[in-house]
């Protein structure tokens, strides 16, 4: 997955943050931009932060839509939807930090190939799933085994489900990127 040129970037930034206003106010969505980088099919994730702490999270593993239009509908979900949290509120929007992840595809991995730090990981086994970004194993320095238990724990499974041949465990790499990354005449204002 090559990486997305600065440019993409800020215009992904601003994108989720007009996104996310119009969500919480109930205005129509933004036109969608469009960007240098046009690759369809790719995942991401729109992980939203208040003065440090996460405010919410979701994402597209894969997206049959192109990236601009699934970074913006994840965004608005992710201010709206994640049932972790209360919705964001308009008083709120000019105090997220916005942070997004481009996900290369999902590949089948042995348990000795996952990297904590370089690699996400989903592990499903029936109908339980569960996905972790690679920047949570590298923000706790989790080994390579706690961050499999962790996984399983967020599909709803026993921390060692991961052992078990049933359980299947694939990787993915992120390109990882937010507002506080751009320089300060990029930054977009809050609202």
């Amino acid at each position: 997955m090559s990486p997305l040129p600065s440019d993409d970037r800020c215009a992904l930034l601003k994108l989720a943050r007009q996104a996310i206003t119009s969500a919480v106010t109930l205005q129509p969505m933004p036109a969608i931009p469009t960007l240098l980088d046009t690759r369809i099919g790719s995942g991401a994730f729109v992980t939203l932060h208040q003065q440090g702490r996460l405010r919410g999270c979701i994402g597209l593993l894969e997206s049959p839509a192109n990236l601009a239009e699934t970074v913006a509908r994840c965004a608005a979900l992710a201010a709206k939807e994640d049932p972790r949290f209360n919705p964001v509120t308009a008083s709120e929007i000019a105090d997220l930090e916005i942070e997004i992840s481009v996900l290369s595809p999902l590949r089948a991995a042995k348990r000795e190939e996952v990297e904590p730090g370089t690699h996400g990981l989903r592990v499903r086994r029936g109908a339980f799933s569960g996905v972790l970004l690679p920047q949570v194993a590298s923000r706790y320095q989790w080994s390579r085994e706690r961050f499999l238990e962790e996984t399983c724990h967020k599909a709803g499974l026993a921390a060692d489900a991961w052992r078990d041949p049933e359980t299947l465990i694939e990787v993915f790499t992120a390109e990882i990127f937010s507002e506080t990354d751009l320089p300060a005449e990029n930054r977009m204002p809050a609202s």
